[in-house]
């Protein structure tokens, strides 16, 4: 046994975890990376100087010519909403078409691990029942929504794509936001795939789906929220509900071509949510569009007394903030890592540079900010997210190693590899971020970023390790760590045909802004309606 071994064995036996060689190989080479990262941010929180600690990953650079990939136009929420009222379709035909697609579709592509039929067609009968009698509940009546597989929903059980149940987590009933959901008249068609507890890729032993890109069967989806943003691609869902502890909206959104709002930390109850690691966890909304990520922010935000980490500040009315005006508003571009990190693929940076200058035509300011500790906050959420996971899947995991999927448990395990000081120097560096990014939020409304630093890899490519978030740049989970909200819209496509995304963000609790300025640049292009053209329409 190698003293990295020795180290890493004596780690885990503390904590009563036993694992087998093989396991205990693959720890110890692991663990050189993230101790060398986490002495970074000892010294980073000890004497706040900057560092760039990213080792670009080298991955297959698609042609220079784009690739023809077959392309439809979506239907939004919006759109159909205003459907439903002039008669020209129903809750029955929407949901209808929504659930054959499913059936179409869904075998390949494994955006949901159960469907709700019978319980989804009694509600859009119920819907259009209620609006032929005068009863309209708002837009979301009568629309078929997904429900990311950590949130709770009555009609099945709440899985998390895992065969271990938590022992510390129970909950009867509708999570509040699906609950507020249905009294909106949302209809739920059934709940979607996530990475095993919204954490590890799946193991297929499990027997659980895979999920896959909606553009390319062939390509990484994205995670956690990753069978929401399929749905919403591929026409499964018109909208859905996911779940953001460092990226887990904005990733999948991103990858799969779709708008995708991370909240404010506290902003959206997460009573009845599995949870991952409580100080970073957010939900939020899936949808084709800003608009439609407005109406369902609007209609899931607000304080929940079931939930000690509500917040009580009131819920602005984002929709009537969307004016297409985006004149005299400041967009920070914070250049030095998100833009200049080495593995920020060019077409990614062509695509998010020319959203910038799209939004600088309509009259907005484009300033440049600096955020010199964003590559340490990058490690430090990673700190804190596995260790607060760590903390909660403990006594579960050492019970039921085996029935955890062999990549969660060992992304789990590695939580107890950190120790008190290394977490208590993560929470420093996390104040000395938000300070940079409320000193940025000084001079602008917004800051724009790619969400990812490349359009969707190959299946083979993806590490199921995910080491690759030591390893590469990272722009969605500095903003968990500061709790600010985020936003993921798609600006066009790569070398491979695959979409691109940028990530606007806001101060927090203003959502309203981040949604004004997507749904502007939405409104100067079409590219946010491109959906994967699938078999049958």
């Amino acid at each position: 046994m190698t003293p990295a071994e020795q180290r890493v064995r004596t780690l885990l036996d503390i904590v009563g975890l036993k694992v087998d060689v093989g396991e205990l190989s693959s720890f110890a080479r692991d663990y050189r990376t993230m101790r060398d990262q986490a002495d970074e941010v000892h010294r980073t929180g000890a004497d706040g100087i900057a560092r760039d600690i990213s080792t670009p990953s080298a991955f297959k650079t698609p042609g220079a010519a784009e690739p023809t990939r077959p392309r439809t136009t979506a239907r939004t929420i919006r759109d159909t909403a205003s459907a439903l009222r002039d008669g020209t379709t129903s809750a029955v035909t929407l949901t209808s078409d929504v659930l054959a697609r499913i059936d179409r579709l869904d075998s390949e592509l494994g955006a949901y691990v159960s469907t709700f039929r019978d319980a989804a067609l009694e509600a859009a009968d119920r819907a259009d029942r209620d609006l032929a009698a005068g009863r309209d509940r708002g837009p979301l009546h009568g629309i078929p929504l997904a429900v990311k597989d950590v949130i709770a929903a009555i009609e099945g059980p709440t899985r998390a794509n895992s065969l271990v149940a938590p022992r510390h987590w129970r909950w009867d009933g509708d999570a509040t936001v699906v609950a507020r959901l249905r009294e909106a008249g949302a209809i739920i068609v059934g709940k979607t795939t996530t990475n095993e507890f919204a954490l590890g890729l799946n193991d297929p032993d499990t027997g659980f789906p895979m999920p896959r890109n909606a553009w390319a069967a062939d390509r990484y989806a994205g995670g956690s929220s990753s069978g929401a943003a399929i749905a919403v691609a591929s026409g499964m869902a018109l909208g859905g509900l996911g779940t953001d502890t460092a990226g887990s909206i904005r990733h999948p959104s991103a990858l799969n071509g779709v708008t995708g709002l991370k909240t404010t930390l506290g902003r959206v109850p997460s009573a009845g949510t599995v949870p991952l690691s409580p100080s970073l966890d957010t939900v939020g909304p899936v949808a084709r569009s800003a608009w439609d990520c407005a109406l369902l922010f609007e209609v899931i935000a607000g304080h929940d007394p079931n939930d000690a980490g509500s917040s009580r500040r009131p819920v602005p009315r984002c929709l009537d903030a969307l004016d297409g005006v985006v004149r005299g508003l400041r967009i920070g571009w914070p250049k030095h890592y998100f833009f200049g990190v080495g593995n920020v693929a060019d077409r990614v940076r062509t695509r998010v540079t020319e959203a910038l200058s799209a939004l600088r035509d309509a009259g907005a300011d484009v300033v440049e900010v600096s955020l010199p500790n964003a590559d340490m906050a990058r490690v430090a959420s990673h700190i804190v997210l596995l260790t607060e996971a760590f903390a909660y899947h403990r006594d579960d995991l050492v019970a039921h190693w085996a029935e955890y999927g062999r990549y969660v448990r060992g992304l789990l395990a590695k939580g107890a590899l950190y120790g008190a000081a290394d977490y208590v120097q993560a929470k420093k560096v996390a104040a000395a971020f938000h300070r940079e990014a409320t000193e940025a939020m000084r001079e602008c409304d917004v800051l724009i970023t790619p969400t990812m630093p490349t359009g969707a890899r190959f299946l083979e490519e993806t590490d199921p390790a995910m080491m690759d978030r030591w390893s590469s740049a990272s722009f969605t989970s500095q903003w968990n760590l500061t709790g600010h909200p985020a936003c993921a819209v798609p600006v066009g496509f790569d070398g491979a045909g695959m979409p691109v995304s940028m990530q606007i963000i806001g101060r927090p609790f203003d959502e309203a802004t981040i949604l004004r300025v997507a749904d502007a640049y939405q409104r100067l292009t079409d590219v946010h309606l491109a959906a994967p053209a699938v078999p049958g329409g």
